[in-house]
């Protein structure tokens, strides 16, 4: 599929999408799919409305987490995931002895989050989330249906209020990030030049991590223009590889691009590409897990919040980094010492190199679904078809996440060691929530 056709063809699927959910008597839908569509829903409302891919990750895990908070005690045994996080205390309990119907109350505090945690598409929010309600009123006795919709927005409103102490908000006040001229340091670059994207994302609440800073990476290679040097020698390689670049690098570079909003030029027009982040690719990979396992209700749930944790706790880690060493981005440094027109393949997104927040976040996100399906989990990875038209087969989480990895190397935007602390560090921040869930998986 043509660039040019990709916003077209993300908005008649979002369309399609809410009317044929809307019309009455649609058929019902079984509790596990009325799951997996609420998050493709709001996977499609995140691509747009353009969030940036930490702020993405944030309404994953709220959301994400208010379905699970809902939904567990479908299954007898299944305790809190919640509770055992940062910041927020005791979880609703349902009435004993009382009748409810938990997909409908999941439902109910996934939306509640979502809407309150400030996404715009309303309007279409809310046409998907009455055709589902209208769906269970048909379905169920008044008092069950009333009662699950309360119990889902008390669940909802106890999630909100630790989002609304976590630090978002005090972050958006922030002033800009314009990078530094100092040498090595991160400035803006081509084409458009924008100032750095969620600089102050370190002082946002964890979820599991103790702190922003737990597992800071060792120190990137001293900027140097030194032939001999690591940081020359990294610079080089990212160079001569995007100068040389085989067709299947080219398609693994453009299939975990995974950047929101790609702003093309045409002479002197320019226009945006809405595309997946990074973190709904891993979430739609979770949901695939999930589908091929033919997972209840209470699992799918679990794997999207686990995943959700996975990656808002690693871009946390990774931006920290991010803004602590400030690494200058190849493409400045090519231009300046090697090549003028050099251009990498993939459009460099605004924010400093090291470390790859790809990499972090794919290392963090595989191994937490390692952990529920198994380490030689084999899957065709569709997460992002509909989007770009393209399709991955892998032989497991970790074989996708290293490819996500090293594609940032062939898309020009990251050193190796970028990548290769990134994914040190989403590791240690999985091992953590491994450690520190163990009990809920």
């Amino acid at each position: 599929m043509k660039k040019s056709l990709e916003p077209i063809w993300l908005l008649l699927c979002f369309f399609i999408l809410i009317s044929g959910c809307g019309k009455k008597g649609a058929v019902k839908l079984s509790d596990a799919e009325v799951l997996h569509q609420n998050q493709d829903l709001l996977t499609q409302i995140i691509i747009y409305d353009v969030f940036t891919p930490p702020v993405a990750t944030r309404i994953y895990v709220y959301s994400s987490l208010a379905s699970y908070e809902a939904v567990r005690f479908d299954e007898k045994g299944s305790s809190s995931i919640a509770e055992k996080l940062h910041g927020f205390g005791k979880m609703p309990q349902p009435e004993k002895d009382k009748k409810y119907n938990y997909t409908l109350a999941a439902t109910k505090a996934f939306f509640t989050v979502v809407r309150n945690i400030k996404v715009f598409s309303i309007d279409s929010l809310k046409a998907h989330e009455d055709s589902v309600y209208t769906n269970f009123k048909e379905n169920l006795d008044d008092s069950t249906y009333q009662r699950s919709l309360a119990f889902g927005d008390t669940v909802a409103k106890t999630i909100l209020k630790r989002a609304m102490v976590d630090g978002y908000l005090q972050s958006r006040g922030k002033p800009k990030h314009l990078g530094s001229n100092a040498p090595g340091k991160w400035r803006p670059t081509p084409p458009d030049y924008l100032d750095g994207v969620e600089w102050c994302w370190n002082t946002m609440k964890p979820m599991v991590l103790d702190s922003a800073s737990q597992f800071m990476p060792s120190r990137p290679p001293e900027f140097s223009k030194d032939t001999n040097s690591v940081f020359y020698k990294e610079v080089k390689e990212v160079y001569t590889v995007g100068k040389s670049l085989t067709e299947e690098q080219k398609t693994i570079a453009r299939y975990w691009d995974d950047n929101p909003f790609v702003i093309e030029h045409s002479g002197h027009l320019m226009f945006g590409t809405k595309k997946i982040t990074p973190g709904g690719h891993w979430m739609g990979i979770a949901a695939i897990a999930a589908r091929q396992m033919k997972s209840s209700p209470v699992k799918i749930a679990k794997s999207y919040t686990m995943t959700a944790i996975a990656l808002y706790d690693g871009f946390i880690a990774c931006w920290d980094e991010k803004y602590r060493s400030n690494v200058i981005r190849p493409v400045t440094v090519i231009n300046e010492w090697m090549d003028k027109d050099f251009y990498p393949f993939l459009q460099t997104p605004p924010f400093p190199e090291y470390t790859s927040g790809h990499s972090a976040i794919t290392a963090s996100a595989s191994a937490v679904l390692a952990h529920i399906y198994g380490d030689n989990f084999s899957f065709l990875d569709t997460s992002d078809l509909k989007y770009i038209g393209m399709q991955r087969h892998f032989n497991s989480f970790q074989e996708a996440a290293a490819e996500a990895s090293i594609s940032r190397i062939y898309g020009g935007i990251h050193y190796r060691s970028g990548v290769e602390a990134g994914a040190e560090q989403g590791k240690k921040v999985a091992e953590l929530i491994i450690q520190r869930l163990k009990d809920t998986f």
